[in-house]
């Protein structure tokens, strides 16, 4: 695995999601997840783009077979469409409360996994199908 830092490969992911309620979009990520605003620009004829962080980004790839069993293990039935988005939390009990308070919808509430976390769904704004997850340490491993 090439885990160099050179100038000719990828320096940062960005997931581009078109949102029919831009401001409860910005209320729900910004305000309420805590993802701190790196730009926000409005063009005018309301073209509007805001950038959110989102700390250390990663392209996670699977099959179908593995995402049916994520779904299966995380929430009881085949439910993520394609693509969906996870945030690792601090406290994935409290940014889950604090999602749902801001209009998430549920689909699973937190869940320990087998690869040691505790993962919760949530339908989000955009809609983004949304998982968040807090890693456990080592004793708290099954």
């Amino acid at each position: 695995m090439n885990t160099s830092n050179t100038p000719d490969g990828v320096l940062q992911l960005r997931v581009v999601v078109e949102v029919e309620d831009f401001d409860a979009a910005i209320a729900f990520y910004r305000d309420q997840l805590g993802m701190p605003e790196e730009f926000l620009v409005d063009s005018g004829d309301d073209a509007r783009v805001v950038a959110l962080q989102a700390g250390r980004a990663t392209l996670e790839l699977v099959t179908l077979a593995q995402r049916r069993l994520i779904d299966r293990l995380e929430v009881g039935h085949d439910v993520s469409p394609r693509i969906r988005i996870a945030f690792e939390v601090a406290d994935v009990d409290t940014a889950t409360t604090r999602m749902l308070s801001a209009g998430a919808k549920p689909i699973a509430p937190p869940t320990e996994t087998p690869w040691h976390s505790r993962n919760a769904r949530l339908d989000a704004p955009g809609p983004i199908h949304v998982t968040v997850f807090q890693e456990l340490d080592s004793g708290a491993r099954p």
